[in-house]
């Protein structure tokens, strides 16, 4: 548990549980470039001209604006950043791409409309297509002359996608594959040009397609009257012995699931970037109504309830960011190290992404989370008037929901989270095994309260190392009693998913946060200190809570009494005054006006 990771060895994925890192190795939104701070910026003043003026107008579906603001888009070079520049792309790094995402995350259905055209509706083709394929595709969508889709999803397989009933069946003269089925819930379906359809050829072998729109065969259905994201065209799709030519099959026949999950990895970090952007977006509405609303003869900005919802939102958003640049670089770490051993630019990325997938599918649940918190508490500073549609709030809130179902259920994330960690340690990527035992070891031990390390931060570092010791005896526990049948135990496993997010996001934040103060001084970045010190005071409890749960429902008798004495000397903390920590972190909200973190 003690060892340090150097430069030239990054973590690996879900290496975090069992390793500690230098604070000087990690990526911080501090360490963005003037060339991605430029674009962001551009990113976000696209969102304010072009998407915030016409919210209204995309709400009401009105024909040809969504296309005409992703051509917008594309004429300033958004659709295809992360695109090669041998496709018309800007070719750049997965960082600034993050970026780009979060910068628009707060355009409500134009970010749906646009991270699918440029995740899911383009990447497949991207990373999986052949020269000929991408060379006819990629450009255009790059460019916004075709719009993307992706077709997965059915009336009956949903989270279980390989469960899918639609067929293909080669035709008889061996020209085309013949689709027969329907697809629902897909974004973009109004208007997209070139659809990744997933199917079964012969009925078993689930491969994907490219399709274009005018394929004879192909129908589409009704707009989707939905809860949110209104402006976001959502239909079925029909195939009816659709002519697919051979050739628009896509990657290898019979590996479909590699498209579809590989494609999923990056979508949820993504997702996690639009999020964060949504959230930053609806704080500073919420910051703005509370110093303008007054209610007693004062602002309602200046009473300690509204204070408390506004840094809680900041706190939240703030560790959320740290934890969603640290990963990203990660990626882009990865990606750089795997083009250097000569892997073609599509393996480079999709492996990097399959290395931490347990790492975006975290985010993806704490993204989507923190979003629904911010935009909850918002319509509650808001009072009657966040139950109205003149507010945006009110769209906010509605659209955020969608979140926690996009890019796999929050609930299949958290099942994912430890799934992929246990088999990462199964096939030897990762030694669990050795911390997990000496946390036991040092569970039949006496403490040892002496020799404590009084550096910098060390106290909070101990937090994050004894959180990541909860989890291994949670979790070795929990693999020793139920053995195969841990499977079954969902509640068990996202309980323990939970203790790992929190602890991953909370480390995150505090490795930020000494790198901040190893390069500012303490004083500089002192409400940075009070966010980190208050989320993991929080955090802790919320990992004693978890960690109880997980082992209440598979330990009894000696065994429970004796994780539990542990988890509690686990999660303990020193007191800290949260409240006064939240009045200081408002009161720069307050006097900005924005969040400005």
């Amino acid at each position: 548990m003690d060892t340090v990771v150097n430069s030239k060895a990054a973590l690996k994925g879900a290496e975090f549980l069992v390793k500690e890192l230098m604070a000087s190795e990690v990526f911080i939104p501090e360490d963005f470039s003037e060339e991605q701070l430029m674009i962001k910026e551009m990113a976000e003043q696209f969102v304010a001209k072009e998407v915030t003026p016409v919210l209204d107008r995309l709400d009401k579906l009105e024909e040809g604006l969504m296309p005409s603001l992703l051509d917008k888009a594309g004429e300033q070079g958004l659709l295809g950043a992360a695109f090669p520049e041998s496709y018309g792309g800007l070719g750049k790094d997965f960082i600034t791409a993050t970026l780009i995402n979060e910068a628009l995350g707060s355009g409500h259905s134009f970010s749906v409309a646009m991270a699918a055209h440029t995740g899911i509706g383009s990447l497949p083709i991207l990373y999986f297509g052949t020269d000929a394929q991408k060379n006819k595709y990629i450009p255009k969508l790059g460019s916004g002359e075709m719009k993307g889709a992706y077709a997965l999803t059915e009336p009956n397989s949903g989270s279980d996608a390989l469960s899918a009933k639609t067929t293909a069946k080669l035709s008889a003269d061996g020209k085309f594959y013949l689709i027969n089925g329907q697809k629902c819930w897909i974004t973009n379906s109004g208007f997209a040009d070139v659809f990744t359809v997933f199917a079964k050829i012969d009925g078993d072998k689930f491969t994907a397609f490219i399709v274009d729109k005018d394929t004879p065969g192909f129908t589409l259905g009704a707009e989707e009257h939905k809860m949110g994201i209104k402006g976001s065209s959502t239909r079925q799709i029909y195939f009816q012995d659709a002519q697919v030519p051979v050739e628009n099959v896509l990657g290898e026949i019979g590996k479909g699931h590699l498209i579809a999950f590989n494609i999923l990895n990056i979508g949820r970090l993504k997702l996690c970037a639009a999020a964060l952007g949504g959230a930053k977006g609806s704080l500073n509405i919420t910051i703005q109504y509370a110093n303008t609303r007054e209610q007693f003869k004062q602002p309602i900005a200046n009473f300690g309830a509204i204070k408390h919802k506004l840094a809680e939102a900041a706190i939240r958003m703030w560790v959320c960011e740290s934890a969603l640049y640290r990963t990203a670089q990660l990626i882009d770490q990865k990606e750089q190290e795997l083009l250097a051993e000569g892997k073609a630019f599509n393996e480079a990325l999709l492996g990097a992404a399959e290395e931490y997938a347990v790492e975006c599918a975290m985010l993806k649940v704490n993204g989507s989370e923190v979003l629904d918190y911010v935009v909850d508490e918002g319509v509650q500073v808001h009072g009657g008037n966040g139950f109205s549609d003149e507010y945006v709030i009110s769209k906010a809130y509605r659209d955020s929901r969608i979140n926690r179902i996009f890019e796999g259920t929050n609930e299949i994330n958290r099942l994912l989270t430890l799934d992929m960690t246990l088999k990462r340690a199964m096939k030897g990527k990762l030694d669990l095994m050795t911390p997990a035992m000496n946390v036991m070891k040092e569970l039949m031990s006496i403490p040892d309260f002496g020799n404590e390390d009084e550096g910098a931060f060390a106290k909070e570092k101990k937090i994050i190392l004894n959180m990541k010791k909860a989890i291994l005896m949670a979790a070795g526990g929990a693999v020793q009693k139920l053995m195969m049948k841990i499977d079954t135990e969902q509640e068990i496993l996202m309980n323990i998913a939970d203790m790992a997010i929190e602890t991953f996001i909370s480390e995150s934040a505090l490795l930020r946060v000494i790198k901040l103060a190893e390069l500012r001084g303490e004083e500089a970045v002192a409400l940075q200190i009070d966010m980190v010190r208050t989320y993991l005071t929080d955090a802790a409890d919320r990992v004693n809570k978890s960690g109880k749960d997980a082992i209440n429902g598979f330990a009894e008798g000696d065994e429970q009494r004796m994780m539990l004495l542990g988890l509690k000397r686990f999660t303990k903390t020193e007191a800290f005054n949260t409240k006064e920590a939240r009045r200081r972190i408002a009161a720069k909200l307050i006097a900005d006006n924005k969040y400005s973190f």
